[in-house]
């Protein structure tokens, strides 16, 4: 009786993530033309992306600047919007929720849609720096500007990670802030020697799954700059994309998607080797 209650369940992650999992794994290692039978050719994928593709090369640096970006800066806006929401006031419940509602649709390709005419040349942004004075900026027409414009469509949706913030911020002992000013510490000490110590398993958690998004991103620069321009927010998702959609190279594209989940398996085991000693857990474990 227990199978059979977990059983849709347990179908779904046979079929639709454990099967996807594997094969993906054998298809990296084969000519697969996705209307032909997969011909497995070793490491050879391998060996073209990494000697023989230039835009594999470019693809993977604008994935790289791009994680850099967004993922301090989101969470530094959420972190910065949790300590201003961490107050009790009238309808601060509902404030909480108007900041939150812009990650109910995270990865939403109308959300994308609107951020990308919001910032067109003729678009709702530049109609506001012409009404100041200020000359237009062709946020979609230059490399640097379009990397911008979708880091701050990523930052934009940080929700999720403020609530997290918010919930630690209301486990913070309040007698540790008050033996600090005792003491005579500021609010800026009992920041960084109260707070950031107190909520650094959420600041960990928030940094590992941020990081984690930005480096399989597509949705933004697939809408609204198309990888452009000159490829300049051409990321590693929407190399995969094509590769696999567009040109049917599903083994090529299958490798792309197993160097992602490489990255993103180092760059965690890194993050959980540098917080080593660094992360504070009440009851003094570690990992």
């Amino acid at each position: 009786m227990g199978l059979l209650y977990i059983a849709p369940w347990l179908i779904g992650l046979l079929v639709l993530q454990l099967y996807p999992f594997v094969t993906s794994f054998y298809y990296s290692f084969t000519d697969y033309q996705f209307f032909n039978k997969p011909e497995f050719i070793g490491f050879g994928n391998y060996i073209k992306l990494f000697t023989s593709d230039p835009e594999f090369f470019k693809s993977l640096q604008v994935t790289i600047v791009y994680t850099l970006f967004t993922v301090p800066g989101k969470i530094m806006m959420a972190l910065f919007i949790a300590l201003l929401l961490n107050k009790n006031m009238k309808g601060i419940g509902t404030i909480r929720t108007i900041y939150y509602i812009p990650s109910l649709f995270s990865g939403s390709v109308a959300v994308a849609i609107l951020w990308k005419l919001l910032f067109m040349n003729d678009g709702a942004i530049n109609n506001i720096l012409s009404m100041v004075g200020l000359p237009s900026v062709k946020w979609l027409g230059t490399e640097g500007t379009a990397m911008v414009t979708i880091c701050l469509l990523e930052m934009w949706m940080f929700g999720s990670s403020m609530v997290m913030f918010l919930a630690a911020l209301k486990q913070v002992p309040a007698d540790l802030y008050e033996s600090a000013s005792l003491d005579g510490a500021g609010k800026v000490k009992g920041f960084f020697y109260i707070t950031l110590p107190q909520i650094s398993p959420i600041l960990f958690f928030n940094v590992i799954m941020q990081t984690i998004t930005a480096l399989q991103n597509f949705t933004s620069a697939f809408v609204v700059t198309d990888g452009g321009p000159n490829n300049g927010t051409y990321v590693l998702g929407m190399k995969l994309y094509n590769e696999a959609f567009k040109y049917f190279k599903m083994g090529y594209a299958s490798a792309i998607s197993w160097i992602i989940f490489a990255m993103i398996l180092i760059v965690t085991l890194l993050l959980f080797r540098f917080s080593s000693g660094k992360v504070y857990y009440e009851d003094g474990g570690d990992f």
